[in-house]
């Protein structure tokens, strides 16, 4: 490693450079580089825009997942979900503008803030769906009121919340509850018809992975993902992986990333190529980006002399997009002969936020609120367009 500055990992046991235990090979006409842990998603390179030189400011999990979701390392900003609702407004009047699916076996490092409002008014807030039972808890009466009571519940709580706003001008955390009973109404009727999945075909269920208990939980989660978009959700958040701690249920593969990555992979592998194959066959793909993210990388060695795992490496890491306005089977960036640092290319969070603006039509540096003194934005004072990876 000569020549790679100070060697500093997240636990402070660097060991030694430790060789892919997964074969790669060139797929589709692009021929991108693919890992034999994703075999479906290898057939859909053609379709993707990977970005090989990701840089982050953290190797901390909770720090970098809000520095992913909200360009901030710290709480309280607002995700690009709520920016995006904030910016672009909701489609439909009988769904949330932002949804988010989490994985069925946990949340994510930092729970509900990965998916806050922030400063934003709080109507702006992801709603996420629960991932079994009920997908929004206690939306439905319970069937020992009477309807003549759950009126009168209603009305009482509407005279109250009106004397209350004439009180309180410009709360938005209020308009925002007022909202969502208005909404939450609404998908008495929607949500049932959501997410039910009857009216899907065999073939459809197999290609997500539905036939599979490997793979049906998460593949739940993307087949309902195309169907939220479809009926004008303008964001859908989705996570494959619990908090940090519990390597068996997310990628931290500090222990064996051999066991470890080849767990995760078999679940997220098939559903996610599914969706994408889904969205290009109903002619989606061509309006709807795909983003498929992580909060960072892990290291090219290993975690501790004789260790079969990898620590937290931010300095470099591949995400990849798909869809709307991208050139397609596009590779942009590099890292350097050991994967430690960027060899050419390099985007920071701040620009991937500002090319995922600009692709979904809004410019990173008009979308601004006002909050404490300061014109917030989403890449705070920085970004760049990545006008390379556009068609």
């Amino acid at each position: 490693m000569t020549g790679k500055g100070k060697v500093d990992t997240f636990f402070g046991k660097p060991g030694r450079l430790m060789k892919s235990p997964f074969v790669f090979k060139r797929h589709g006409q692009c021929g991108a580089w693919m890992s034999s842990l994703f075999p479906h998603l290898a057939m859909c390179v053609d379709d993707m825009t990977f970005l090989h030189a990701v840089v982050a400011k953290s190797s901390n999990h909770t720090p970098a997942t809000f520095q992913m979701n909200t360009g901030f390392t710290m709480n309280g900003f607002p995700s690009l979900g709520a920016w995006l609702s904030y910016g672009l407004g909701s489609e439909g009047q009988d769904l949330p503008a932002y949804v988010v699916l989490p994985d069925s076996r946990g949340l994510p490092a930092g729970g509900a803030i990965n998916w806050s409002s922030g400063f934003l008014p709080a109507t702006h807030q992801g709603v996420a769906f629960r991932t079994s039972g009920e997908p929004i808890p206690d939306l439905f009466t319970p069937k020992d009121v009477a309807p003549a009571q759950r009126k009168a519940s209603v009305d009482f709580l509407a005279r109250m919340n009106k004397d209350f706003l004439k009180d309180n001008p410009g709360d938005s955390t209020l308009a925002a509850r007022l909202r969502s009973y208005e909404l939450a109404a609404k998908m008495q009727v929607s949500i049932p018809e959501v997410v039910s999945f009857d009216r899907e075909s065999a073939a459809t269920k197999k290609l997500y992975g539905l036939d599979s208990p490997v793979t049906e939980a998460f593949a739940r989660n993307c087949l309902l993902a195309r169907r939220l978009l479809e009926r004008g959700v303008r964001f859908v958040q989705l996570y494959h992986g619990g908090a940090f701690g519990a390597p068996r249920i997310n990628w931290d593969a500090h222990e064996n990333v051999v066991e470890n990555h080849g767990k995760q992979a078999a679940i997220l592998d098939r559903p996610v190529a599914g969706l994408l194959k889904d969205l290009k066959a109903r002619g989606l793909l061509d309006d709807t980006l795909v983003l498929w993210n992580t909060e960072f990388g892990r290291t090219p060695f290993t975690e501790g002399i004789g260790g079969k795992g990898r620590d937290h490496h931010q300095l470099v890491f591949t995400c990849w997009m798909a869809g709307a306005g991208l050139k397609r089977g596009f590779r942009y960036g590099a890292s350097d002969e050991f994967g430690y640092r960027p060899a050419e290319g390099a985007v920071s969070i701040y620009d991937f936020h500002a090319t995922v603006l600009h692709l979904l039509g809004l410019d990173h540096k008009r979308l601004t609120f006002y909050h404490n003194g300061i014109q917030r934005r989403l890449t705070d004072v920085h970004g760049e367009v990545i006008g390379k990876v556009l068609a």
